[in-house]
């Protein structure tokens, strides 16, 4: 019986093949002659307790042009496919959450869903590394300003974050003398509801914030080192950072050590973790990227690991 895929992701149209790590898991699914369909989030839908979505059949090709090629559209129940891979990008909004749900009673008809649909609403990828304070940085977790800035007059050097971007989007590096302090906060915190993360300055961001794949509870052998460009202190590629493939440290190893029982016992089949220097910073588990760069340049295959080790989820 031939395996089937079902990807929910952005639009196919408008991301980079040559970089996209959605796209290795396509080439390497159809590699294994799995048959691959296409979705986007907002054609799911619940029918009579049932998820089913609009989805396009997917041919890929490994071009940086005419890349893909897609059937007509057409109405497939989503608890028959063998495995689903939940591949959209945040903002973790509730648009978000409610496809989480769609897939709830996919995986209630028999679909594999990767990751798990519980624990993308579960697990904050900023938000988890809390679960680990051997491994993280002092982090603050508040809508207060006043304990911000009483943390900032602690730490003296000190990094921003919402808890829902991606890509070093509005992170902010602070002192308790910056001129724009308040206005930061201001900025950040405009919505009484929201929280936001304190973390200190980890100095080593200088050698890149460094991207860990972690398929199963097993870490990659190289991770994506994210080299901020000069007077920049983000890493993420999205923000100008420069790449560079390095072999996992003993640290690293600690730390990847650490989450794994954690992973696994929460069916994230696929995370990235985000550490720099010896400190964990961040658990993506939504949508983790840099397969491509690190086997482009190692000769590894961590996408079809990856499918292998759905592979194996579904077999069992």
């Amino acid at each position: 019986m031939t395996t089937t895929l079902a990807i929910i992701m952005d639009p196919i149209e408008s991301i980079k093949s040559y970089k996209d790590s959605s796209f290795a898991m396509l080439l390497a699914s159809q590699e294994k002659k799995w048959q691959n369909v296409y979705f986007k989030a907002t054609n799911l839908f619940i029918e009579d307790g049932k998820a089913f979505g609009y989805g396009q059949s997917i041919i890929v090709t490994d071009n940086t042009t005419d890349y893909f090629l897609l059937d007509e559209q057409k109405k497939y129940h989503l608890g028959d496919f063998s495995t689903i891979l939940m591949r959209k990008d945040p903002p973790f909004d509730m648009n978000y959450i409610y496809t989480t749900y769609i897939l709830d009673l996919a995986k209630k008809a028999g679909a594999f869903i990767a990751n798990d649909p519980q624990s993308l609403r579960n697990y904050n990828e900023k938000v988890t590394i809390s679960l680990f304070p051997e491994c993280a940085p002092t982090c603050l977790i508040t809508g207060s300003s006043p304990e911000i800035k009483a943390f900032i007059t602690q730490h003296k050097d000190v990094i921003l974050k919402p808890l829902d971007g991606m890509g070093g989007q509005s992170i902010f590096r602070v002192t308790e003398k910056d001129a724009n302090l308040s206005v930061i906060l201001e900025l950040m915190l405009k919505d009484p509801n929201t929280k936001i993360m304190a973390q200190t300055f980890i100095p080593d961001i200088t050698n890149g914030d460094k991207r860990i794949l972690i398929i199963d509870g097993k870490p990659a052998p190289y991770c994506l080192a994210r080299i901020p460009t000069e007077g920049e202190t983000r890493g993420n590629i999205a923000a100008g950072g420069i790449g560079v493939v390095q072999e996992l440290s003993e640290r690293d190893y600690f730390i990847c050590n650490q989450l794994a029982p954690f992973l696994q016992e929460n069916n994230i089949i696929f995370a990235g973790i985000d550490v720099i220097g010896d400190y964990l910073t961040e658990i993506n588990i939504t949508s983790p990227t840099c397969i491509r760069e690190i086997d482009n340049e190692k000769g590894t295959t961590i996408a079809f690991d990856l499918i292998n080790a759905i592979e194996e989820k579904i077999q069992h």
